[in-house]
């Protein structure tokens, strides 16, 4: 995998995965929840997901994130 994603992209994905919503994740980050929903649009793009639950399969797969 050679998917390069900035800090803030690989934040999101984390909280994704634990299941946050935009708006939650906008609260942790001190972002908007139209800026988180900016961002996961980018992480779809480079993942070829198509919706979050896909993401954190993807990122369990890839070893972007531990159960």
């Amino acid at each position: 995998m050679n998917i390069h994603f900035t800090k803030r992209e690989l934040d999101i994905i984390r909280k994704i995965a634990d299941g946050l919503s935009n708006k939650e994740i906008g609260n942790i980050l001190f972002v908007s929840k139209h800026t988180v929903k900016a961002n996961l649009e980018t992480i779809y793009q480079k993942t070829n997901c198509n919706n979050r639950v896909q993401l954190a399969i993807w990122a369990i797969k890839n070893e972007i994130i531990n159960l």
